[in-house]
């Protein structure tokens, strides 16, 4: 049975069972927490890999500090030199107020860092269109244009090293549905096929060759004439044309086994021709780690994988640490990198962990 567009309730079990999914018994997972970490704790942070002065680098930008309050959001930003095992703090994004829910993604040598919203001390929260590309050589930003619809929350892929996607997300006062393709070489905006699932906010993606998964994440729908977020379990896959990038046919799959997670970290993995996903929490929660329906949100500790050559999933392996509040997976090497997050107290937390899959 596809599950696509199921509305789960907000309160959902703890954790991630994978029963479901095939057993990759080729693999020897292992995954363990790394000898560095950030320089200070931060959650809901743009993560990207790229190859800066010092080699290849994991790199943060914006977030939520250990407060936790409207006054935490934060424009800072990380570099971690995997080589040195050592990270620092560098230029902040040049954006006056801090930014939670961005997205990163690099595409020829450099990373493009997309929106986030802002808090207001009243709580209101705004989208905000700002598109940067940061240079890693040089450690500084140059303004692109701006998102024509301002998103946050939303998930963001490259394509031929040169586009990329940002696909739903939550606009000012609802999801969308809206796919937005932007063009690194020209600067150029347009839109692709509209995404056909429940619009969601904290879904969880990858891609890898011309296909796209896009898993789960939360709904916004109106029950009694209140508006109530509630848990999205769904996995959509997207297939481009190569030769018309704008055109995407999407497809229902079945949804991975368990609870729908909300901010999982994911990548595609092109040689392995997957979408890997870990960590995640099993209840939407505001950025505090608290449940909109006031139960806090818990950790998943596993990390499993879409298949794309079977059109399946695979359950993977276990996590050092469970952690949840991610916006995407650092890759480098073969090792997979979760930057910072929340732990199972909703603490922020500046560790890193670091696994890796086999083939």
């Amino acid at each position: 049975m596809k599950l696509n567009d199921i509305l789960m309730p907000a309160m959902l079990i703890a954790g991630l069972s994978l029963s479901g999914c095939e057993q990759n018994t080729q693999m020897e997972p292992e995954s363990r927490i790394a000898a560095f970490a950030l320089p200070e704790p931060i959650s809901n942070n743009a993560v990207a890999v790229a190859d800066g002065p010092d080699g290849p680098t994991l790199y943060s930008f914006n977030g939520l500090k250990a407060g936790k309050t409207w006054n935490d959001t934060s424009n800072t930003a990380f570099a971690c030199v995997i080589a040195t095992e050592s990270c620092k703090t560098i230029a902040p994004v040049p954006v006056p107020e801090g930014r939670l829910a961005s997205a990163a993604v690099t595409v020829a040598g450099k990373i493009y860092i997309f929106g986030g919203y802002t808090v207001a001390p009243n709580g209101d929260e705004l989208s905000t269109p700002e598109v940067f590309a940061f240079d890693p050589a040089t450690g500084s930003y140059d303004k692109q244009a701006d998102m024509p619809t301002p998103v946050d929350d939303a998930l963001a892929v490259p394509y031929q090293n040169r586009f990329i996607y940002l696909i739903s997300g939550w606009h000012d006062e609802g999801n969308v549905s809206t796919v937005q393709l932007f063009d690194t070489q020209t600067g150029a905006w347009t839109e692709a096929t509209p995404f056909p699932g429940t619009p969601v906010f904290g879904h969880a993606g990858g891609i890898a060759g011309n296909s796209i998964i896009v898993s789960d994440g939360v709904a916004s729908v109106f029950a009694d004439g209140k508006r109530k977020f509630v848990a999205a379990k769904l996995t959509w896959r997207g297939e481009i044309d190569p030769k018309s990038p704008t055109r995407i046919t999407w497809r229902g799959v079945d949804a991975h086994a368990g609870s729908a997670q909300y901010r999982m970290a994911a990548i595609g993995d092109e040689a392995g021709q997957r979408i890997i996903f870990a960590g995640g929490g099993d209840n939407p929660y505001n950025y505090d780690g608290i449940g909109y329906d006031g139960v806090a949100a818990k950790p998943s500790g596993g990390f499993f994988a879409y298949d794309l050559k079977t059109d399946k999933w695979v359950e993977l392996g276990r996590l050092a640490e469970p952690s949840m509040d991610h916006r995407a997976l650092a890759k480098a090497g073969q090792d997979y990198y979760i930057l910072g997050g929340l732990d199972e107290e909703q603490k922020v937390t500046s560790r890193i962990v670091k696994f890796r899959i086999g083939k």
